[in-house]
């Protein structure tokens, strides 16, 4: 018994010294083990994305890993967001007033924010970060069909109007440069010469980019092109007297009245701001606030290439960039308001001509604007080639020849649009009014409930609710967009004051 009962001693001495030796040599590796459970779980939190049911995995992003910082991706996001309609913004005061005009500004930035917020969580409980493939998974093959035909013709439309303004712009700027009273005849005054010119040589480059990304340092510029436009725009402020003088005409006005637009004013009525008026012009408001904040095509595509991609990360660039071009819309109102007051034009640029059209900074101003708009182009034609693609092309890998193709394609249909058709302005407001409610609001809405699992947010919940409510203000801004446009069609001597994105 003794002899066993040593024996038994023994046999636990030599296992506890092996048992101590083991851990001693594994020790680092449990350590690191669990250093490196404890990254993932981090990594997998950080991600903000809902846990699968068959088990603790994440669901990830599988389509692309992103390289852009969040600062390019602001620059982007920002750029796309500010269109041409920024011309329009102090027009729109003029039909509000500056509270009201405030007061629905502030309404759209917010509404805005929280349709990219719908749509963020949205991908986060799929993984997907392609408007077209939410679509798909939302109401099956027609929901991407119909997500890729809104998106492409949104911005079709809107690349479109781009080119309109490098077609009408351009041909004045070097006029008023080569010091011509008019326009001499030859090629380089040629609307349609000069955005096949500039389509060739700046968008075409620029649109071939294999990565949205690359193009921050452009929007970055772009950005810039702004800036001095607004700077410009506050200088001029102090610079116009009021009432507006005519150019060519020195002469001031000596008495209390005077006439404006056929109309007799008084001075004092003439050069003071509103703070709040309604008239029949004032219900287009709305709408062209809401096509300004127009950016949801290009918010998935700029996620998709955004560095450590998370709903939080991509929330803070669409804040950023919603921030600031609510700055941007709302400087550009003011001072456009208070420089001419109750004679601003639908198109700011186009009321300066009536002061001096070969003022100096004036002309650089146009000059910058028309590199803005020329930069943006190619920000929006990444949004179509990416539904062209997830149509026609899907599951295929990256190639050069059908990414060239494409977007060489799509540059000849905008222009041969832009060339063949002398105006399509009542297009555009038909195209706008549908296309923005339902890419801001209709389609997010939907996306959020169709997606997110009832055993997750039951379509009573509160959220569900919210995405219903905002869906349905979708659809009553599209009904109310297209009865402004067929009321304004009724007029004979109106004209549709809706400005596109």
């Amino acid at each position: 018994m003794e002899l066993e009962k040593l024996s038994t001693e023994e046999e636990d001495t030599e296992m506890m010294v092996n048992g101590h030796h083991m851990n001693d040599s594994n020790a680092e590796k449990m350590i690191f083990n669990d250093g490196y459970e404890a990254a993932e779980s981090t990594m997998a939190e950080s991600a903000e994305f809902l846990p699968h049911k068959s088990g603790s995995k994440q669901i990830q992003f599988t389509d692309f890993e992103g390289k852009t910082s969040i600062g390019m991706s602001v620059f982007n996001l920002s750029n796309a967001i500010m269109g041409s309609g920024i011309l329009g913004l102090a027009y729109a005061m003029s039909n509000t007033g500056i509270v009201l005009f405030v007061f629905l500004l502030i309404c759209i930035a917010t509404l805005s924010a929280y349709s990219i917020h719908l749509l963020l969580k949205s991908a986060g409980f799929v993984g997907i970060r392609a408007y077209e493939q939410l679509g798909h998974k939302a109401f099956g093959q027609p929901g991407k069909i119909i997500a890729a035909v809104i998106i492409s013709v949104h911005n079709i439309g809107a690349m479109s109007s781009y080119l309109y303004i490098i077609k009408y712009e351009l041909p004045l700027v070097i006029q008023a440069f080569l010091q011509l009273h008019e326009s001499n005849g030859m090629w380089y005054m040629n609307g349609n010469y000069l955005i096949i010119i500039v389509s060739i040589f700046i968008i075409l480059p620029l649109a071939l980019m294999r990565q949205l990304g690359y193009l921050g340092y452009t929007s970055g510029f772009s950005l810039t092109c702004m800036v001095f436009f607004l700077i410009a725009l506050i200088y001029k402020r102090f610079q116009i007297p009021c009432p507006l003088p005519i150019y060519g005409n020195e002469s001031h006005h000596n008495d209390h009245t005077f006439s404006s637009n056929g109309k007799n004013h008084t001075i004092e009525e003439e050069c003071t701001a509103k703070l709040f008026t309604v008239n029949p012009q004032t219900a287009y408001t709305i709408p062209i606030l809401a096509f300004a904040f127009v950016c949801h095509p290009e918010v998935l595509p700029i996620y998709t290439e955004l560095r450590s991609p998370t709903k939080k990360r991509m929330q803070r660039v669409a804040n950023i960039s919603i921030a600031g071009m609510f700055t941007m819309y709302l400087i550009t109102a003011v001072f456009g308001y208070l420089t001419f007051y109750g004679n601003v034009e639908t198109e700011l640029l186009h009321t300066f001509n009536r002061v001096n059209p070969l003022d100096t900074l004036l002309l650089c101003v146009r000059l910058a604007v028309l590199v803005a708009v020329t930069l943006t182009v190619p920000v929006v034609l990444f949004p179509i080639r990416r539904a062209i693609q997830q149509l026609l092309f899907p599951g295929k890998a990256f190639h050069w020849l059908r990414h060239i193709a494409i977007a060489f394609t799509l540059l000849i249909c905008v222009n041969l649009l832009v060339i063949l058709v002398p105006n399509i302005r009542d297009i555009f407001g038909i195209i706008g009014a549908t296309t923005a409610p339902t890419l801001i609001f209709m389609l997010p809405g939907l996306f959020y409930v169709r997606i997110v699992p009832n055993d997750k947010e039951p379509l009573k919940s509160r959220p569900k609710i919210q995405a219903i409510c905002f869906a349905t203000l979708g659809f009553i801004f599209m009904i109310m967009s297209l009865s402004f446009i067929f009321l304004e069609w009724t007029r004979s001597d109106g004209r549709s004051h809706i400005g596109g994105h």
